[in-house]
């Protein structure tokens, strides 16, 4: 940035040999968050993580962000700086430097922050690649912000490290920024997004993209999201698909190195690519169950259900 904060707007020289990959997110209170279920820290670092996330689908480092906050009347100053301490942190953490931004009044607290990355012009990864054949597959086990999200309702539901490992999940999600930047390095990666409205609702997205349908075989729950999917009478596999804000990358592969490919990345960030299923001719989304196949309808969140 070639400008302090202060002035009427930021000015950032951008690198030749980059594109810019920019995107914008928003949480409003009641909404995407409840100030009885984290601390509005937490909330910020959410708030900032979403944009983040959503820099690594694509493959791209952060260099930059603003943040706009509506403020509620019962919002005092003393919550305006927790809620800052949160963005700030994750900004922070993944060496995004808050630009700048906007303050007004609003019925409830908002916070919209943009956030701007740079990829090289040839490791631009969407949702629109993934073709017949390909591997989809998820950076890490899915359900414990779920989890986490139901605990703040039930806090006897699970207990000890699974408890731990939901709360965290829910309230300070990592977004996979060196994971992304890395698989974007690859020309066997041949779409990305991440899982921020569940896997059935955000694999159903990449298929209609890229004009092709997708058969799951198998769903990586965290063992937090076993244990609650359990307490709750439900199937583990199931209650894993309907979990947002996840925050692992999407991605499909070509099968053929497939297995390479997540071996290599194993050694390089200690867990994994978990295969879920594969894409294949027509449209729709499909469950593997034993020698069955049943059509799956997404049962993650929709912002306007």
């Amino acid at each position: 940035m070639l400008n302090p904060i202060g002035d009427d707007a930021a000015v950032w020289q951008p690198s030749r040999s980059h594109r810019s990959v920019v995107t914008t997110d928003a949480l409003v209170e009641n909404v995407h968050f409840r100030r009885d279920t984290m601390t509005l820290a937490d909330a910020g670092w959410r708030a900032m993580v979403s944009n983040l996330s959503d820099l690594a689908a694509m493959g791209a480092r952060p260099v930059l962000s603003t943040v706009a906050l509506g403020v509620s009347p019962q919002t005092g100053d003393d919550d305006i700086l927790d809620l800052y301490r949160g963005i700030t942190a994750a900004a922070s953490a993944y060496a995004c430097e808050i630009a700048g931004g906007d303050l007004t009044r609003s019925p409830a607290l908002a916070i919209s922050i943009t956030a701007i990355g740079e990829v090289r012009p040839a490791r631009v990864k969407g949702r629109g690649g993934a073709r017949a054949g390909d591997i989809a597959a998820v950076t890490g086990r899915l359900g414990a912000s779920r989890a986490g999200l139901h605990l703040a309702d039930h806090p006897n539901a699970i207990d000890g490290k699974l408890q731990e490992e939901a709360f965290q999940a829910h309230r300070r999600p990592r977004p996979r920024i060196a994971e992304g930047m890395w698989l974007a390095a690859s020309e066997h990666v041949h779409a990305m997004m991440d899982v921020s409205d569940g896997l059935s609702t955000d694999l159903s997205r990449m298929c209609a993209r890229s004009n092709c349908a997708a058969q799951i075989e198998a769903v990586p729950a965290a063992q937090s999201a076993q244990a609650m999917a359990q307490q709750r009478g439900e199937s583990a596999d199931e209650y894993a698909l309907a979990g947002g804000e996840d925050y692992e990358l999407l991605v499909a592969v070509s099968p053929r190195a497939f297995e390479h490919l997540s071996s290599r990345f194993a050694k390089r960030f200690g867990t994994p690519l978990f295969a879920v299923g594969r894409f294949r001719e027509g449209s729709g989304l499909f469950a593997r169950k034993g020698e069955r196949e049943e059509p799956l309808t997404p049962t993650g969140w929709d912002h306007f259900a």
